[in-house]
């Protein structure tokens, strides 16, 4: 098998994985399919050493936080765009609405706080596991999450019962 081939391996693999932690980081699929191609291209310039190591998806989701957070840096705009809140009343059991205003809440939250709630909550991933992806230390993975969760009340504080169940969840493991 050649190089290419075992990059076209590692991509049908692990494309779908990397596209949602794109989305997730970006909060926009245009955005998240530009990001998913960039780290693609730096992963495939960077395959015949990569493809030796035990787990070269850790340094693919390292690299789309990595680049995710130097597009927000780079950004010249501070807007994002929301969508205004839907007319109906909000149910809980909706969870399509709840998935939305989650979204627009997360796409308000910075960088790295938004990586730490993706990767905690989203991916399921330890703190030493996120603290490793961003190259921090577990006590900042843990405020950055402790902040983060507080921000989300405040942005959309009918998701707060479910936030709370997420910081309880926490205090377990």
């Amino acid at each position: 098998m050649d190089r290419n081939d075992s990059f076209r391996g590692f991509v049908a693999g692990h494309q779908q994985a990397l596209m949602r932690t794109a989305y997730l980081l970006t909060g926009d699929a245009h955005q998240a399919e530009d990001l998913l191609q960039s780290v693609l291209l730096k992963v495939l310039r960077r395959w015949s050493r990569l493809s030796h190591v035990e787990c070269p998806e850790a340094y693919a989701r390292k690299a789309l936080l990595n680049q995710c957070i130097s597009w927000r840096r780079r950004r010249v705009s501070t807007e994002l765009p929301t969508a205004d809140p839907p007319d109906r009343p909000y149910s809980g059991e909706d969870s399509t609405i709840v998935r939305l205003v989650m979204r627009q809440a997360l796409m308000r939250l910075p960088p790295r706080q938004r990586a730490v709630i993706v990767l905690r909550y989203y991916e399921d991933r330890t703190e030493r596991e996120t603290a490793e992806l961003l190259n921090c230390s577990i006590g900042t993975v843990k405020s950055q999450a402790h902040y983060a969760l507080a921000r989300l009340r405040e942005l959309a504080p009918e998701l707060a019962p479910k936030l709370v169940d997420l910081e309880t969840e926490e205090a377990y493991r």
